[in-house]
């Protein structure tokens, strides 16, 4: 497999998290799992004119456009392998969706829509096709993302101010309100319709993914000690959001995980005993 991350420029960082690009052709063809986490994606197929939804069991195959956009999720989903021949994908930051687009980002919540609803972009997988390298397909992809911002795109002002403090203070939604200058109610409307989802469930997805990060990291984790540094009040805590989450428990989770902290292989005998969204989408982080 050939895996490759590529952050924007200045022009587009406070809008694009970042662009990636996965080539693994002939590999086996099964499910994995992706986890939540807390972003709107654009994933595009370069290889073939469809992507592969997955039905709520993770048996079922949907087929979608070759691009689409995905929403936020509250909870995993499947992909199929067999999109990877060769994907390229774009990671938007949280709240730099409706300036990019000009549409709210909670109308496409848990759901995986054709990119032509946003974005027309006419032969756009065809101009990434044509570039030589996969560095000069995401450079390709980076320059048709800039020439959005010239309509004037701006980014909420109280939302990114809650942002930041969900993030860098811990606040809770109340406290954040009275922060920004806004009704707790107001704060969560406006925090919906730029990032995707309810404020408390975003903060729950952070905290989630960093445990997830942290389990990545070691085979020798302390349970309290991980709990507390991801804000948990205690173990059981982060063993319910975990299991909301992913499907799995965290031992479960460091025995299956992929190539990517938000992938876990889905053995074909789990098919059955598995329940998740409608179809999905996502993107290696």
């Amino acid at each position: 497999m050939f895996y490759l991350k590529l952050q924007p420029g200045p022009q587009l960082r406070s809008w694009v998290r970042s662009l990636w690009y996965c080539r693994a052709p002939g590999g086996p063809r099964r499910r994995e799992r992706v986890l939540p986490d807390g972003c709107i994606q654009i994933i595009l197929n370069l290889s073939r004119d469809h992507l592969t939804g997955c039905g709520e069991d993770g048996r079922l195959t949907l087929r979608l456009p070759p691009a689409i956009v995905v929403g936020a999720r509250a909870r995993f989903g499947f992909v199929d392998t067999a999109d990877m021949d060769e994907l390229a994908g774009i990671v938007i930051e949280p709240g730099g969706f409706p300036g990019l687009f000009r549409e709210r980002a909670d109308l496409f919540f848990e759901r995986a829509t054709g990119l032509e609803a946003v974005w027309a972009c006419e032969g756009l997988t065809e101009r990434l096709c044509e570039a030589a390298t996969p560095l000069g397909k995401l450079r390709t992809l980076e320059r048709l993302l800039s020439g959005l911002l010239n309509r004037g795109a701006r980014r909420s002002g109280p939302v990114d101010q809650a942002l930041h403090l969900f993030a860098e203070e811990g606040l809770s939604v109340s406290e954040c309100a009275r922060s920004v200058g806004l009704c707790e109610r107001r704060l969560s409307q406006v925090f919906r319709e730029c990032v995707g989802m309810a404020p408390k469930m975003w903060c729950r997805i952070r905290r989630f993914q960093a445990a997830a990060r942290g389990l990545r990291q070691g085979a020798h984790v302390r349970w309290a000690e991980l709990a507390l540094a991801c804000g948990y009040y205690d173990q059981a805590h982060l063993a319910n959001d975990f299991r909301a989450f992913s499907g799995v428990d965290p031992t479960t989770y460091t025995r299956l995980r992929g190539h990517w902290h938000n992938h876990l292989h889905v053995p074909n005998s789990d098919f059955s005993k598995t329940a998740g969204p409608r179809s999905c989408q996502n993107e290696p982080p």
